[in-house]
């Protein structure tokens, strides 16, 4: 694990983006552990969030298959993705205070996100923040097929954006996330969705709960 240096100027920002943009997650288990229990497969909300957030979804499904012993069709992550998305159709929402941090941002900043390009810019034109992001500034795993925890996602958009780790913050809510930032060298801040502080934290972490508190906590 690299070391980070606290003493640099921040020059670019780094945000993920389901639960750190995009208020996604809550809707994702939900569609996730209703149809996982049409083949069987038992889970609460609580340890799903805890296990799948920052996951690549071909892994969140595996590990559905294997604590419940089941399989699930070949189609599965296809139909989900089809379920999640009229979902998220409905009503996602930005989180809250993103778009007033977003306005305000005068240093370079980018989305880099686990999830595949299209859902990335589906749920930022849902919410009105497609308009911060240009092409050039969405970076998905789903492009260099590499996932969080491995840092390759961070270390793309940071290189592409023009800086090194030690020049960027990164912006997360999961584990995975974390993990992910601070293997690449990054300082990493995590959102915290009110029961995880100690969590994000542990792994390394800067914790805070409301975007409205982050251009304080950055200096910026």
């Amino acid at each position: 694990m690299n070391n980070t240096n606290h003493t640099t100027e921040i020059k670019c920002i780094i945000f993920d983006c389901d639960n750190v943009l995009v208020d996604t997650e809550s809707t994702l288990v939900s569609v996730l552990i209703d149809m996982a229990r049409e083949y069987g497969a038992q889970m609460d909300t609580e340890e799903a969030i805890r296990l799948f957030s920052g996951r690549q979804l071909l892994q969140s499904i595996r590990i559905l298959e294997q604590t419940s012993d089941v399989t699930f069709p070949n189609d599965f992550e296809k139909r989900f993705r089809v379920r999640l998305y009229d979902e998220f159709r409905k009503g996602v929402q930005p989180i809250t205070g993103v778009k007033d941090l977003l306005e305000s941002l005068k240093l370079p900043y980018c989305v880099a996100s686990s999830g595949p390009r299209e859902k990335i810019e589906l749920n930022l034109g849902l919410t009105g923040l497609i308009g911060f992001f240009d092409e050039s500034r969405i970076f998905s795993s789903y492009d260099i097929d590499s996932w969080k925890p491995d840092p390759d996602i961070f270390l793309h958009a940071a290189s592409a954006m023009g800086f090194s780790p030690s020049e960027c913050v990164v912006i997360e809510d999961s584990l995975a996330g974390i993990e992910a930032a601070r293997n690449g060298g990054f300082r990493v801040y995590g959102l915290t969705n009110g029961y995880n502080q100690q969590e994000l934290s542990d792994q390394g972490a800067i914790v805070f709960d409301e975007m409205k508190g982050l251009p304080q906590l950055l200096n910026i």
